[in-house]
Parts: C-alpha cells; structure tokens; sequence
C-alpha cells in the first residue's frame, strides 16, 4: 500500500486547462472516489497519476517519492479501465499473468499470485476459458485480478463498472469493497455513479470543472454540502432548492419565501449572515416529511413507485418538491398534501456565492 500526494496539479491539452492548481492528499489504504459530471477532469486527473498523461505543472507523489515524470511501469500502480481489454485468444490465467511473465517473474510466483487473485474474485473454475466464453461481469472480474496480481502499492479504477447491467454493477460493488476489506490496499476509483460513490468511499472528492468542489467522508459530503453543486449532484432525487431571504430581528433569525416562514434559530451557521440575504435553502427528500399534522400543504403532482419506498412530487407555491415515503402511501395525484420539513437536516447557501453558510 502506498500514499499519493498531488500538489499544484496543472494538465492542459493544447489551449485547454482542464486541470489548474489542484492539490489533494491520498492517505494509505483509504478508498478514494472521484466524483463527477462527465468532462470534470476526474479521468484525466486518474490518468495523470498513472503517468499516461503528461503534466504541465505541479508533482505527483507516490509512496512519498516523486513519480511526476516516472514511466507507468515505474509507479508500483495497476489500474482497471472501463473496457476489459482482454486478449482474445489468451485464457483466463494467461491473461491475468501476462505481465508478470513479460517482467520475468518467476512461475512459482506467478503461480501464487494468480491463484491468490482467483480465490478472492471467484475465478478459480474460469482460469482455463478465453474471454468469448465470459459474461461481461467475468470479465471485468478478470481485468481486475490482472491489476491485482501486480501486488502494487496503489490501485486505480477509471468507471470499471459502466459497461455492466444494473444487477451485475451492484454484485461487483459489493466484492471490491470486501476486496478492499481484505487486501488493505490504497484505492483510486473514478465514476459519475453517486451511488456507487456512497456505497465505495472511504471518501468522495466532488469535482466539477477540473476542480474539487469537496473532500469528505460520504455521509458529510451528502448530509453538509459545500456548494449549491454538490447539493444538487448528490443524492437521487437530489436536493430540493428553495429560493428564498434570511430575515433577523433583534431575537429571532429565519428563512422566508412566499407563505414559508422557518425559525432558523437551531441552524448552525458558520458565521453570522446579515440581514435580507438572498440564500437557497436545502432539503433533501427524506427530510421533508408527508404526515396529516404537517404545517404545510401542497398538491401531490407525480407518484413514483420505487420498490420498498414511494417518491412524493409536492407542487407548493409553484416548486416542485420531493418527498421520499416509506411504508403505507396516504396521498394520491392531484389532492391535496400536508408536510413538514426537519429543521434539523437543511442546508442554507449563499445566492450569489453559492457557498454553505
């Protein structure tokens, strides 16, 4: 297992600087997920670190030496694509060997490590097949265990599991996280998936246009947004916004907008906002409550069945609003709904800055 540290990061590609001044800290054996839109850099910032892409300015660190300039064989990496890029005509253990034999490693060792690989991804009854006779989730089990045999100080996995059916995705999420259970080993993970993202991190970086919008453990990342970015790309449904202004008087601080009146004297600011600020408050689905003693009153414009809980869409006053419900649905479409938001959960931004107060 090894660190990665990534300071002052600059990649331009012709007149383009898709990544500028970036810094960020890879502590060892933690699961880092890049997270974003696509064309945020997160692919190219994972490239630059496997030392396909040259940099422009800035150093990258790993095992706290400097592999900035280093050749990809040099880095102690091995990393999983989004296509399996398998030889066709190689077996599974040939495959999965295949760079240990062209660095000379000895075959006993060659042995053990693919051995190793296969019991800890199921792939023990599959050494002896070609790719062609692999679903698409074998073979993404085996371009995983062709990184893994590397024994290498860092793992790097650039949207492995983009090409795969819903199902298949959720079965190898759960077998690389019990994979990062058992090897310990520090890993870099690149998707657009926020799900996988949540159920993957040890922590997420949120990036968006070749910058980190946020560092944090999922939970914080999801619960304390830092920006209005973050708020609305995270979480599905994502987060309701209410445009609205912070009123104050001498004893009293609260959120309006139209009829909605909230007491904000619980919400933990992180420095006091003035008068008549114009903010956008946060609240994700599962915080504004469907309940007949609900203050607030809305009409219930869309019901999606979603399983084992319903998502409520609440016209109020012209926003359309969220609401996931768990267990016996008591609304219809079209009639009337009351509700209540959890102070407890919400978040305030600043209009113009878009930042968390």
């Amino acid at each position: 297992m090894a660190s990665v540290g990534i300071r002052n990061l600059c990649i331009r590609f012709g007149d383009n600087e898709v990544i500028k001044d970036l810094n960020l800290e890879v502590v060892e054996s933690e699961f880092l997920v890049l997270l974003g839109p696509s064309g945020c850099g997160k692919s190219t910032l994972l490239h630059s670190i496997a030392g396909l892409i040259d940099v422009a300015d800035g150093s990258i660190e790993i095992g706290g030496k400097d592999m900035t300039w280093a050749d990809p064989t040099d880095r102690n990496i091995g990393m999983v694509f989004q296509s399996y890029a398998l030889y066709p005509t190689m077996s599974v253990e040939r495959n999965m060997s295949f760079g240990l034999r062209i660095n000379g490693t000895p075959k006993a060792e060659i042995e053990r490590r693919v051995n190793r690989a296969a019991a800890m991804l199921q792939l023990q009854p599959l050494l002896n097949r070609k790719p062609s006779q692999l679903s698409g989730g074998q073979r993404q089990r085996v371009a995983i265990g062709r990184a893994l045999v590397r024994e290498a100080g860092v793992f790097l996995f650039d949207e492995p599991l983009s090409n795969l059916d819903a199902k298949l995705r959720a079965e190898l999420r759960r077998e690389l996280k019990l994979l990062h259970k058992n090897l310990r080993s520090t890993m870099i993970y690149v998707t657009h998936d926020q799900v996988e993202a949540m159920t993957l991190a040890t922590r997420i970086v949120v990036m968006r246009a070749g910058k980190i919008q946020q560092i944090g453990a999922p939970d914080l990342v999801y619960e304390k947004p830092e920006n209005l970015f973050v708020a609305g790309f995270l979480g599905s449904p994502g987060m309701n916004l209410l445009n609205g202004q912070i009123k104050r008087t001498d004893d009293s601080i609260a959120f309006e907008s139209g009829s909605l009146k909230l007491d904000l004297a619980g919400y933990s600011f992180r420095a006091p906002p003035g008068a008549d600020v114009e903010v956008v408050l946060g609240i994700r689905p599962e915080n504004l409550l469907i309940h007949a003693d609900g203050k607030l009153q809305g009409t219930v414009s869309l019901i999606e069945p979603m399983g084992n809980h319903h998502v409520v869409w609440v016209d109020f006053g012209g926003n359309l609003l969220s609401s996931v419900v768990h267990g016996a649905l008591e609304c219809r479409v079209d009639a009337p709904v009351n509700f209540s938001i959890d102070l407890a959960h919400i978040s305030l931004f600043e209009r113009a800055s878009e930042q968390r107060l």
